[in-house]
């Protein structure tokens, strides 16, 4: 904490204090002007009000102000200490700092720099500036206390499985770890009990963020203090079997803990980055799985689809769509209504996300030569009846699949498409011969997950007949449709409105008409729309049926559906 020699000058020519005021408090040791107020040389109402002035800095009242924890963020604990200044309010990139000198540039300068932010000074003395940081980040400290206390009475909830089994109430004992234990339970608990997806947990501006991916959007749960990032970090790296001296290097792993009586895989990655590392767990519960494909709430066109090609002697299932939209749930299900005990089932997934009993799981390794293509080729060695490929990435993994699938074998799998009509051009852009697709695919499904309204705070919504058509609704639904929009505030049942998710799925099974025109190369938006009048429900017509019957809302179809126009 500096004090500007300006400052002496101002008080001493404004009759304040004398030359040898100032000295002997200088002399004294600490900050000539807090020795001064605390002698009742100086008063605190003329210095402000002449420091004030001279500065164009207005004073506070430290007693009776409130810091923004947005602001408090801005600046890490240290900086505010060691220099004497206290963030209280941040607006966009302007950032409110009490200081106790507003003539010292270079402060201000470094506070700028560091913040990121156009720093505007106001005027406090310094021991208002001291006991305002001490009582907030004392504050601070209690609540991450209270936070880690939560949890003393829950670690026998969780039980971590690594190459033993771990207790965790033994692990929360051992010593410096024992916050960093008890937070990772805490964030574990919090995940399962939202049924969370996924768990982030990224360093920030003197705080970590702790977020949960729930239906599919990331919500903000805590931010513990930046320092128990690397004890949290270390605590997920022996869970999860990896290096946790190093700290410059992407690492992946798996770990996985037994929670009301079911065992959960937690898939780990450890990324770098600026602060620190980020840690990203996904959350695969095989026991929150529906897997029966009558209960995924399938239109019953497409249901009849995907249980037809399920249940064929030979040829493909393929599902596409992106990252995170269900594609892996509807292929066990699929794989569980199938795989009976005379049936041999094999897969060849990166990685094996859930474990299924009395299948035949292997996972791709390309670090010891295990590729997609190179265990396919292997288990089609192994009598396999039905196949299940994770994904098809690369040319010779989609020939030896089309070649398995006209050779008696089911060959289930998943492509990155748009819609259903584009995997068939997409796989014979990769070179497969027309024919050959034509002859070995079955069906194609393309799926989305889209979010349920809740049902105890939806809002019905009015809309113009306009608009409804515009969007895809026929003439004919219009009499007595009713719409509903999620409440923005939405109630303790939900977030935001909305409450759970649910699989929109568009089925193209392959008639001969539309094997044909395959083997004929017509065009995806030609076979897109003979399938249509073949009675294909597109992506964007199932969305519009979950609208008119309340599921979802008319905004969820339109993100996460294409114009079929």
């Amino acid at each position: 904490m500096r004090v500007s020699g300006k400052i002496r000058r101002i008080l001493v020519d404004a009759g304040l204090v004398s030359d040898d005021d100032w000295t002997a408090a200088r002399e004294r040791g600490g900050q000539p002007v807090a020795t001064l107020l605390g002698q009742g040389l100086l008063h605190e109402d003329a210095l402000f009000e002449t420091l004030g002035r001279a500065s164009g800095v207005a004073p506070v009242d430290l007693s009776r102000i409130k810091p923004d924890p947005t602001a408090l963020q801005t600046l890490p604990k240290e900086v505010c200490q060691e220099h004497g200044i206290l963030p209280l309010s941040r607006n966009g990139d302007v950032l409110t700092i009490a200081v106790c000198d507003p003539f010292d540039v270079l402060l201000l300068d470094d506070l700028r720099r560091i913040s990121k932010c156009h720093v505007r000074p106001v005027l406090s003395h310094p021991a208002a500036i001291k006991n305002a940081t001490e009582a907030i980040y004392e504050t601070k400290n209690e609540a991450v206390n209270q936070l880690l206390s939560e949890v003393s009475g829950m670690e026998a909830q969780i039980d971590v499985q690594v190459e033993q089994a771990e207790d965790i109430e033994t692990a929360a004992a051992q010593g410096e770890d024992a916050p960093a234990v008890k937070l990772v339970n805490l964030v574990i608990l919090r995940a399962l009990k939202e049924k969370a997806s996924d768990i982030h947990i990224e360093p920030g501006e003197g705080a970590m963020r702790i977020r949960l991916r729930v239906d599919g959007s990331l919500y903000e749960i805590m931010r513990p203090p930046l320092s128990l990032l690397p004890a949290l970090s270390s605590r997920l790296k022996i869970l999860a079997q990896l290096d946790i001296a190093e700290r410059y290097a992407p690492q992946d792993g798996k770990f996985q803990i037994r929670y009301e009586n079911r065992k959960i895989d937690f898939r780990l990655s450890i990324l770098p980055v600026v602060g620190g590392e980020k840690a990203v767990m996904r959350i695969l519960d095989a026991g929150a799985m529906a897997l029966k494909i009558d209960n995924l709430g399938y239109e019953p066109k497409a249901l009849d689809d995907i249980r037809r090609a399920a249940n064929g002697a030979y040829g493909m299932l393929l599902l596409t769509g992106p990252t995170g939209s269900g594609k892996s749930t509807t292929l066990y299900s699929c794989v569980k209504e199938v795989a009976t005990p005379d049936v041999n089932v094999v897969t060849v997934e990166d990685p094996v996300e859930y474990r299924m009993d009395g299948i035949n799981q292997v996972p791709v390794n390309p670090k010891r030569g295990m590729t997609f293509a190179g265990a396919l080729r292997s288990i089609l060695r192994q009598d396999p009846d039905i196949v299940l490929v994770g994904e098809i990435r690369d040319t010779e993994t989609a020939d030896i699949a089309v070649k398995a699938a006209l050779t008696g074998h089911l060959v289930l799998s998943t492509l990155h498409t748009n819609d259903a009509a584009t995997t068939i051009t997409r796989l014979c852009d990769m070179g497969i011969d027309p024919f050959m697709v034509a002859s070995s695919l079955l069906c194609i499904g393309a799926q989305r997950l889209a979010r349920k309204l809740c049902p105890a705070c939806r809002v019905k919504l009015e809309l113009p007949e306009k608009e409804l058509l515009s969007v895809g609704f026929f003439e004919s639904e219009l009499p007595g449709l009713e719409l509903h929009a999620p409440n923005p505030k939405g109630c303790p049942k939900c977030k935001d409105g909305y409450k759970g998710r649910f699989a929109i799925l568009e089925t193209l099974y392959l008639e001969q008409e539309l094997k044909t025109m395959v083997i004929q190369r017509r065009s995806a938006v030609e076979i897109k729309t003979e399938a249509i009048k073949l009675g294909m429900l597109t992506l964007r017509r199932v969305g519009l049926l979950n609208v008119a019957r309340g599921r979802t809302s008319l905004e969820e179809v339109l993100r996460t559906t294409l114009d079929d126009k």
